[in-house]
């Protein structure tokens, strides 16, 4: 091969392996809370029912007032809850959540939402420009947060959520370019 050739297969070569960095990229990073998900639940571990005021509360990190992350659930959602299943006697219930539920609208019930999630498009650049097959590979964390506050007291704190995100979503379209234009015609047509 003359010495030309090989030089513009080198140089195609690498302005290939180089489109793989032109793939999107997403983050989520509110900066808002915590930095990890053991972070946010250390600082839950350290509430203590009926002990724990909404100052203590916001000084940990959970701040009811002015964190976007924040949800004040109303009286009759919270019941949906905290006691999601009438079968189950109210007397087995935490105490914490017999007495929110008694309590009413004395009782707040917040949920806190914190975590970080970034996405990068990983695997052929080809294939996923012209839209025949798309990787994105997940990562990061996430932490909820339910707390019932009755009379600025924490009657009850709960969490659940992902400690370590990290999984491969794939997309296939044996279409490629064309798949979104079928989609398209298909719901034109099923109206």
């Amino acid at each position: 091969m003359p010495l030309p050739c090989r030089f513009l297969c080198a140089l195609s070569a690498a302005g290939l392996a180089g489109c793989i960095a032109m793939l999107p990229k997403t983050a989520n990073d509110p900066r808002i809370g915590f930095d990890s998900f053991e972070q946010a639940e250390h600082a839950l571990d350290r509430v203590v029912p009926y002990q724990t005021t909404l100052q203590d509360l916001e000084t940990l990190g959970f701040r009811v007032r002015e964190s976007p992350n924040v949800v004040r659930i109303g009286y009759p959602d919270s019941i949906a809850r905290l006691a999601p299943n009438s079968s189950v006697p109210l007397e087995t219930l935490d105490p914490g959540i017999r007495e929110c539920i008694a309590a009413r609208d004395a009782c707040s019930l917040y949920e806190f939402h914190f975590g970080r999630r970034q996405t990068r498009r990983v695997g052929n650049f080809l294939l996923d420009f012209f839209n025949f097959k798309r990787q994105t590979h997940v990562t990061g964390w996430s932490f909820t947060a339910l707390v019932a506050v009755k009379l600025d007291r924490v009657v009850f704190a709960s969490h659940s959520g992902e400690a370590r995100i990290d999984h491969v979503e794939e997309r296939r379209n044996p279409l490629g370019p064309l798949q979104s234009s079928g989609e398209i015609a298909s719901g034109i047509v099923t109206r």
